[in-house]
């Protein structure tokens, strides 16, 4: 993936800046000729002598608002589609990093990451490069009027700018540094709550809730130290800005009560550089959102930079005898052979094998052993999601290796232990593993999975909004759900990961019946420690590991 810049300058956010400088310079504007006409109405002179400035304040606080929507409307647009543009080539990436580069993380914790740390990035445009851009033309507009009224008030303006550039760009090395301290202690404060909540029966068993609370309370005082650490550097560049604009006002004061300009004049000299402070105030909070973008940024590159896990090294070949094609039925099921097969999640380990493994087509197996076995691996595996590290792995007598990845992997439905429900309608979550699929096979689907009565029993039917917002269901339904995508996406080999390790066991027992006698021609593959379903199987496969190197294996069936 290329790698894209948290700030990108198109002529769109061009445009945008320009437009908010336009704002940004009649706020200034308004501020001084209000100064000047409130010190020359006090000559009380004739109306008419007033007329010019007072459609000019009208003006000045007319155009300020509404160059500002335009801003705002022409930078939200271009916002709004870089991060479409951002989410789709991000999606993209990150699907062949799954799941073997997204180490322990969570999904949820994946997802909400990289959401967060895309939209941080979308709105630098906004908070950034626009508000940048207005306040130098906005600036270097009030100083250089300002330098025809008077040059020495003009240099103040000038330097002010100048030591308003230098405060920004130390803010933005503080806000830098503290940013990666706050961001390590928020993740920190994530993970003990999650592994706290995840966790809370077997903590409440052992008596270990006092000390899992004590672990959260470390992790909170570690980020309230980080972000006050942070916050002291905010207010010091706050401040310094601050102090900027009140030495520029005290030196145009001093320049213009020497100048022998007018009243009304030396009004608007002084009130020059405290409107133009004003207004250049913005640049401090940009300063944080670019740290934030950056580091937002920093990670997206870290987590997609990464090598996929599955090499394609196939010629765009399909497997034997299949088509490209989305099939309404189910393809006759390939004969899946493992001979010596090792293969491991991180570089130079080995989770499973040397593994030897045949699947008939249309065969139902188990895999079951204890934990760290290599069970899983080993399906990681038979669905490409993982390359082997040795051995050979053959599907209808070719290396898998050899053929194309993406027709592989269609060959293998996958329903594994924490099913996702989508925010969506049931219809939206079932032909996700079906595009196209019309609502007779959605229907026909789910009641092959034991949703039947469920599906008549909903109010809107296929309309029925589930997940956030919508209509809750059970482990059980979220399960049987899962089995109704596999058995609509009509792929041969369906891929079964504890899919029933939530459920109760006449649940589960029902689940896993429904499947397999709905499975049809297909295959099966599932991999359990729990025992249950092993009567619907053909056959029951173990793998068991043996000897303290924790690598030799041997299977028995």
């Amino acid at each position: 993936m290329r790698r894209l810049s948290p700030l990108r300058l198109s002529r769109g956010l061009v445009i945008a800046g320009l437009l908010g400088g336009v704002a940004t310079a009649s706020g200034i504007a308004l501020t001084t000729t209000s100064g000047w006409l409130i010190v020359r109405a006090d000559q009380r002179p004739q109306i008419m002598l007033l007329l010019t400035t007072i459609v000019a304040v009208r003006t000045f606080g007319l155009a300020r608002p509404v160059f500002r929507y335009w801003e705002r409307l022409r930078s939200h647009d271009v916002a709004l589609a870089d991060l479409a543009e951002r989410r789709t080539r991000t999606y993209a990436a990150l699907i062949p990093l799954t799941p073997a580069r997204l180490g322990t993380r969570g999904r949820a914790d994946v997802l909400t990451g990289v959401v967060d740390d895309l939209t941080d990035v979308a709105e630098a445009s906004v908070r950034v490069t626009v508000p940048a851009i207005g306040a130098l033309l906005a600036g270097v507009l009030a100083a250089a009027l300002t330098a025809v009224v008077d040059p020495r008030v003009g240099l103040v303006l000038a330097g002010m700018l100048l030591a308003t550039a230098i405060t920004a760009g130390a803010a933005d090395r503080l806000e830098s540094r503290a940013q990666a301290e706050v961001l390590a202690a928020r993740a920190e404060v994530a993970r003990v709550a999650q592994l706290t909540a995840d966790h809370a029966d077997e903590l409440r068993s052992i008596g270990g809730t006092g000390t899992a609370a004590q672990w959260l309370r470390d992790a909170h005082a570690t980020l309230r130290t980080a972000v006050q650490r942070q916050s002291s550097g905010r207010s010091l560049s706050a401040a310094a800005v601050l102090i900027i604009t009140g030495a520029a006002a005290l030196a145009a004061a001093v320049l213009a009560s020497s100048s022998g300009a007018g009243a009304p004049v030396k009004a608007l000299l002084v009130l020059t550089p405290v409107a133009t402070g004003e207004a250049l105030g913005v640049l401090t909070d940009a300063t944080r959102s670019l740290a934030r973008a950056r580091a937002s940024q920093r990670r997206l590159d870290e987590l997609l930079g990464q090598e996929p896990a599955v090499a394609d090294h196939g010629e765009t070949t399909p497997p034997p005898g299949r088509a490209r094609s989305h099939h309404p039925r189910p393809l006759d099921p390939p004969r899946l052979q493992l001979r010596g097969l090792t293969a491991g999640w991180l570089p130079g380990r080995t989770d499973v094998g040397p593994l030897d493994l045949t699947i008939e087509p249309g065969e139902h197996i188990a895999i079951t052993g204890p934990n760290g076995s290599g069970k899983s691996t080993a399906l990681a595996v038979l669905a490409r999601h993982l390359d082997p590290t040795g051995g050979s792995y053959t599907i209808d007598g070719v290396e898998a290796t050899d053929l194309d990845l993406q027709e592989v992997r269609e060959l293998f439905a996958i329903v594994d232990d924490e099913p996702h429900v989508l925010a969506g309608t049931l219809r939206a979550n079932v032909v996700l593993a079906a595009p196209g699929a019309d609502d007779e096979v959605v229907i026909d689907s789910l009641r092959r999975a034991g949703l039947g009565a469920w599906l008549t029993g909903l109010p809107d039917g296929l309309d029925t909004r589930l997940g956030a917002g919508g209509l809750g269901i059970s482990g059980g339904e979220r399960t049987r759900l899962a089995i109704a995508r596999a058995v609509a996406s009509a792929r041969p080999v369906i891929v079964l990961d504890e899919p029933v390790a939530h459920l109760d066991h006449p649940t589960a027992e029902a689940v896993l019946a429904d499947l397999l006698h709905h499975a049809d021609r297909r295959s099966a593959i599932m991999v359990t420690h729990h025992g249950i379903g092993l009567d619907h199987m053909d056959r029951v496969v173990m793998i068991e590991r043996e000897g303290a190197d924790g690598v030799q294996e041997r299977i028995a069936g």
